[in-house]
């Protein structure tokens, strides 16, 4: 069973930056992937950004530029940096992670980007 915790989050005004992290514990293996989806208002699930154990990135092209995701494979952790936030960033954002064939989700944490 895999455990995550999300922490960072709030509110934030247009253009400032905010930072989410998350740890993961439980069975973790190597084949991982980690990564942050988001769902805004009235709006489905979407991918944010994931990263695979070797560091390979996706991002989706409405963050591309404006976020960067990392991983600590040692403390099975990973990040999100948000910077340039816009309105329409405003969403619930869940920590992510895949291993043979399951997903698992964290709690979620709000982020508010006020105009």
């Amino acid at each position: 069973q895999v455990q995550l915790v999300e922490s960072g989050g709030g509110l934030v005004q247009v253009g400032g930056s905010l930072r989410l992290a998350c740890a993961a514990s439980g069975t973790i293996f190597s084949t991982t992937v980690m990564g942050w989806y988001r769902r805004a208002p009235g709006k489905q699930r979407d991918l944010v950004a994931t990263i695979t154990r070797s560091g390979s990135t996706n991002y989706s092209d409405s963050v591309k530029g404006r976020f960067t995701i990392a991983r600590d494979n040692a403390k099975n952790t990973v990040s999100l940096q948000m910077d340039s936030l816009k309105p329409e960033d405003t969403a619930v954002y869940y920590c992510y992670l895949y291993q043979i064939g399951r997903n698992y989700w964290g709690q979620g944490t709000q982020v508010t980007v006020s105009s």
